[in-house]
This record gives structure tokens, C-alpha cells and sequence, in this order.
């Protein structure tokens, strides 16, 4: 069983809002802890977007049960009929997720029986004490760089397997690769992707991740990967091309890294091409389509090694 730091602060976090809320003398003063407890989230930018959401949503909750109660009683009638005007309302305004927290303050407002100055300043404080207290805690989060480190050796290392096999494929026909670095690799970049994106959420003056850039660039060259699978399987590893495009391929895979050296591989891609150009045309069917299928897994490589040449370097 395995503790995250999510549920460390909301240890630490609650009984600490409740101890707070005591030593002000609040009233229900347990409800900060419930407030901590809906505050604590896994980034610092969703942690202050729901504590923006309960807030504004306890203020609105506030005004409402002070305007439905005082107008038409402290009964269960007046709560459902502000309840049909109090959700619209958080909706219209997109504070929709501090319904539940706002609901808590609702009821300590009925159970009151009249709301005055000092009750509203109870409200108030417990709703500060809560939340302040997991944005306090929402300060620290942990750094995840070296998780996308790790994360962007696997997903290289399974490249580089990937085009090795294909390499070894085109020149004998080697049929032993079980693929299983297909389906790893599929695996690691989304969860990088996802990773990636919380460590945006975790940088509130920061829109971007460079990271987050590095994998959306593998997936669209995975997706390549995936799509040069069936070409390799219709070329035979006994036409003389397909071995000069296996040297290609072996090269290659020396090469994954996030250095930008797409550039040298174009090149090279570009005199390989023009090599087939200058030979004879196929005699036969056979050599015909073993041709085609050639000359489209050049242009797949092309797009791979393009999309490698619009990432940067410096961005990782």
C-alpha cells in the first residue's frame, strides 16, 4: 500500500484547520476540516481553483439563507425553494463543485434560527480557516522531474528496440520480436502526458511544460512507428533496397535521444531515396509492390524525422 503526499497533507491538514478553528472559538468548528479536507487537491492550481469555487459558493450560499430564511421561516420548504435558485446560480457562475461545501454552511444557518453579524463572521472565519489551510499546504509539492526523466529513457530505450526490429526485420526477415515494446511504450506516454500536465498545474505562472511538448512529439512519431509495422511486413528482407533501408533503420536507432539530429537523418533519407531513383524500373509485380511498399516507408520515415526537427533541444 503505497501513501501519497495528497493523502499525508490531508492527515496533516484537517485535524490542524479543526485545532485553529477551536482556539478562535468558532462554532461547529469541525467543518473547517471538512473545508481543508475538499480543498487539498494534486496540483497548487487545482487546489486554488477549489478554494476560489467553495468560497464564492459559501458567500452565495450566505446571502441566499439570509434572504430565504428571514423572508419565508426557518423551514424545510424555504431550503428546498432557495436550493432551485442557489444551484442555477453556482452554474451560471461555474463554482458548481462548493454546492456540497456551501451546503454544509446552508445547514448551519438553518440550524441557527436566525442569522446575525456574529453568526456570518463564524461562517466566514471557518470557510478561511479551511481553506487557508490547504492552500498552505497546497504551497509544497513535490518536484516530478525526475519521474519524466525516467519516463523519457523507457519510452527512448523502447524506440530505439522498436526501429532495431524493424531494421532486423527488412534485412532477414527476423520474425522472433514478440512486440511487446508496442504495447510499453503506448502505456508510458500517456502516463508522461498525464504527468506532465499536473506538473503544469503545480507551476500557476507557467502555461506550458517542456516535458509535455517532448511526448506529444514521441506520440505523433509512435503513431508513425505504429502505421510502419504493416509496410515492413509486406517487403521482403532478400531485395537489395530493403536491405539499404535496414542500415537506415539500425542507424537510427542509435540515434534516439532528445538531441535534435533529425536534420543529418533527413539528409541522409534524401540520398537514399534519390539512390532508388536511379535504378531500374521493377521487372515484375512482385518487385513492383515491393517498391511502393519501399518508397511509402521512406515518406513515413520522412514524417517521423520531420516532426523530430520541430522539437527543439533546449526545450528539455
Amino acid at each position: 500500500m503505497k501513501i501519497g503526499y495528497r493523502t499525508v497533507k490531508t492527515a496533516i491538514g484537517t485535524p490542524l484547520a479543526i485545532w485553529i478553528a477551536q482556539l478562535l472559538e468558532l462554532e461547529n468548528f469541525a467543518s473547517a476540516g471538512i473545508l481543508t479536507i475538499l480543498c487539498i487537491q494534486i496540483t497548487r492550481k487545482r487546489s486554488f481553483l477549489s478554494a476560489w469555487h467553495r468560497f464564492a459558493a459559501c458567500v452565495i450560499a450566505m446571502v441566499y439563507s439570509f434572504l430565504f430564511f428571514e423572508l419565508l421561516g426557518y423551514n424545510p420548504i424555504s431550503i428546498g425553494l432557495m436550493l432551485f435558485l442557489f444551484i442555477p446560480t453556482t452554474v451560471w457562475l461555474k463554482v458548481t463543485p462548493g454546492i456540497v461545501t456551501s451546503s454544509v454552511i446552508i445547514l448551519h444557518l438553518y440550524s441557527a434560527q436566525a442569522i446575525g453579524l456574529s453568526i456570518i463572521w463564524n461562517e466566514l472565519l471557518l470557510i478561511t480557516v479551511g481553506i487557508g489551510t490547504a492552500l498552505l499546504l497546497n504551497v509544497y509539492m513535490p518536484s516530478l522531474e525526475s519521474k519524466l526523466e525516467s519516463y523519457q529513457k523507457d519510452i527512448e530505450e523502447n524506440f530505439s528496440v522498436i526501429l532495431k526490429e524493424i531494421a532486423s526485420f527488412l534485412r532477414d526477415g527476423n520474425e522472433g520480436w514478440t512486440g511487446k515494446e508496442i504495447t510499453e511504450t503506448a502505456a508510458l506516454i500517456e502516463e508522461a502526458k498525464s504527468m506532465s500536465f499536473r506538473d503544469v498545474e503545480n507551476h500557476l505562472l507557467r502555461s506550458h511544460n517542456p516535458y509535455y511538448h517532448y511526448f506529444h512529439m514521441r506520440t505523433k512519431q509512435f503513431e508513425l512507428l505504429e502505421r510502419m509495422l504493416p509496410l515492413v511486413t509486406r517487403i521482403s528482407g532478400t531485395h537489395e533496397n530493403s536491405v539499404k533501408i535496414a542500415e537506415f533503420f539500425e542507424e537510427l536507432s542509435e540515434g534516439v535521444n532528445p538531441g535534435n539530429t533529425a536534420l543529418i537523418y533527413l539528409r541522409k533519407l534524401k540520398e537514399l531515396r534519390e539512390s532508388f531513383r536511379d535504378k531500374d524500373l521493377p521487372a515484375t509485380r512482385e518487385e513492383f509492390e515491393i517498391r511502393a511498399s519501399l518508397f511509402h516507408l521512406l515518406n513515413e520515415i520522412e514524417q517521423y524525422l520531420i516532426i523530430k526537427r520541430s522539437f527543439k533541444k533546449s526545450d528539455v
